[in-house]
């Protein structure tokens, strides 16, 4: 409640308007300064100094309150030209499952000839990344944000931030840029047995399981057939294991919404259709996917993978909107 409140007017008192699209360049109407505990603490310390110079007539003290006082105004100045003048814009970021951290990666260029040190990116106030820019260069800062539940997820508005060089004062800004990050349904921990696969050509029966080569072995997982198990290391190390082979089988799956229990919610079957595709592709085999409203035709391969995972995370879901 405070946090909405807090936004909401910030919003109102600089008048954002939601993301930007592109770059942010930190011009000075960008950037706020304010001195840090620190600083007051310094600030307290030149007033009593000030005082005390004055009742008791103190040239030297006089003298030292006066450069003190200089030294803290070419202090706030180098902290507020740090950040000053940088330019922001929105870094890759790759999908992830729900349940992971998303590694949101943030663009920032430093095109004048001064260094900038220090630098630090936020997303919630507790983590940062700090980067230092050299002058004309262009780094990378990483923002992680949990991704808590499937679909679309945005960074919001980051923070930068610097003290540099005394700690006395703090500068910032703020940066919502357009970028977001696709998450996928968090893959089922207990797996239901995969669907018997069909020939290509959708007459039954199977020409092939993909082993042209023996390409390893895997920890056994429910629905594995007990042909493909490695019985010489069971009865070696009494741990079950499945052989893993390469190449690509006639057969294909269909995993289809209809065949997972009407018990099970709509997360559920998202998150064992997750499972599914992901124990299908390291099988090599071709398969297709069959959501309410929605039909992938059978293939394989990462990108037929992806493409799967991404229609899950955005069932439901407005995909242009998130």
């Amino acid at each position: 409640m405070i946090r909405e409140l807090k936004n909401g007017l910030l919003d109102w008192l600089f008048q954002w308007r939601g993301p930007v699209r592109g770059s942010i360049l930190l011009v000075q109407r960008r950037v706020f300064i304010l001195p840090t505990g620190y600083g007051m603490v310094f600030a307290g310390v030149i007033l009593l100094m000030l005082l005390g110079s004055v009742n008791y007539d103190l040239s030297l003290g006089f003298i030292l309150s006066f450069l003190l006082g200089a030294a803290g105004i070419q202090s706030m100045l180098h902290t507020f030209r740090n950040i000053a003048h940088l330019r922001i814009s929105p870094g890759r970021v790759s999908p992830v499952f729900a349940g992971e951290t998303t590694q949101f990666h943030l663009n920032i260029s430093n095109k004048t000839r001064a260094h900038r040190y220090s630098i630090g990116v936020t997303a919630d106030s507790r983590r940062a990344d700090y980067v230092d820019v050299a002058a004309g260069a262009d780094v990378t800062a990483v923002v992680p944000i949990p991704a808590e539940r499937r679909g679309w997820l945005r960074p919001g508005r980051l923070t930068l931030f610097t003290r540099f060089p005394t700690g006395l004062f703090r500068a910032w800004s703020y940066a919502d840029l357009d970028m977001r990050c696709l998450v996928y349904p968090a893959p089922a921990a207990t797996n239901l047995a995969l669907p018997p696969p069909v020939a290509g050509d959708g007459t039954g029966g199977v020409h092939g399981q993909g082993q042209d080569e023996f390409a390893g072995l895997r920890t056994y997982r429910p629905g594995d057939s007990p042909r493909h198990i490695a019985w010489k290391a069971v009865a070696r190390d009494n741990t079950l294991l499945t052989k893993q082979f390469t190449g690509r089988a006639n057969a294909e799956m269909w995993l289809d919404w209809n065949q997972l229990p009407a018990a099970m919610d709509v997360e559920q079957k998202l998150s064992h259709l997750a499972r599914w595709v992901i124990d299908t592709e390291e099988q090599h085999a071709a398969f297709g996917l069959k959501l309410p409203g929605k039909i992938i035709k059978p293939a394989s391969g990462s990108a037929h993978c992806a493409e799967c995972l991404t229609a899950l995370a955005l069932y439901g879901t407005t995909a242009d909107n998130p």
